[in-house]
């Protein structure tokens, strides 16, 4: 097994870009309904607060606050993953690396977690979160996008529908996937 050296900052907040092992793959949205019951089952065993999320077809991008003390969120994406993929079949036209033990070929191994640094940091992968729908050229507006905490958010008067979407957000911190160019 891998050993990461990841920091274990307890009481901080997490961005977390999670994806399909298949990137063309709707799977997330088509069973956005069996991802929140894996959610729900996550947290029940293992708590942990969702401040934003937006569910794309093949990549979660979220952020989430864990409980005091803990810092294992590793675990809890390990569940959660684990919730979601079964009950599915494995993809029939799976060619890709071997699978290791107790996999199916749904999800990409590892995930992309990020611990932000202050509120300007959050601020900005909270804008990048919630307007992730119209950087990939799914909607036109964030509040289009069906699968996404920008309702909540605008229910609390934390979004202005009417702002400016603005161009695409790439922390110079953050993983190349989510840059542009």
């Amino acid at each position: 097994m891998s050993n990461y050296n990841r920091p274990h900052q307890p009481d901080s907040k997490l961005f977390f870009m999670v994806r399909l092992l298949d990137r063309n793959s709707n799977l997330l949205v088509r069973e956005v309904e069996r991802l929140r019951a894996a959610t729900r089952q996550t947290r029940q065993t293992l708590p942990f607060e969702i401040d934003e999320i937006v569910v794309l077809p093949a990549v979660i991008h979220t952020s989430w606050t864990l409980p005091t003390g803990d810092t294992d969120f590793s675990k809890r994406w390990r569940m959660l993953k684990s919730h979601f993929s079964r009950g599915l079949p494995a993809p029939e036209d799976w060619g890709g690396p071997t699978l290791k033990h107790r996999e199916k070929g749904i999800w990409q191994r590892r995930f992309w977690e990020h611990h932000l640094r202050d509120d300007e940091d959050l601020a900005a992968h909270r804008h990048m979160i919630l307007t992730a729908p119209v950087q990939a050229g799914l909607v036109a507006r964030p509040e289009q996008w069906a699968h996404s905490s920008i309702h909540r958010a605008i229910r609390l008067g934390q979004f202005d529908p009417k702002q400016k979407v603005g161009t695409i957000y790439a922390p110079t911190l953050c993983h190349p996937l989510l840059k542009t160019g």
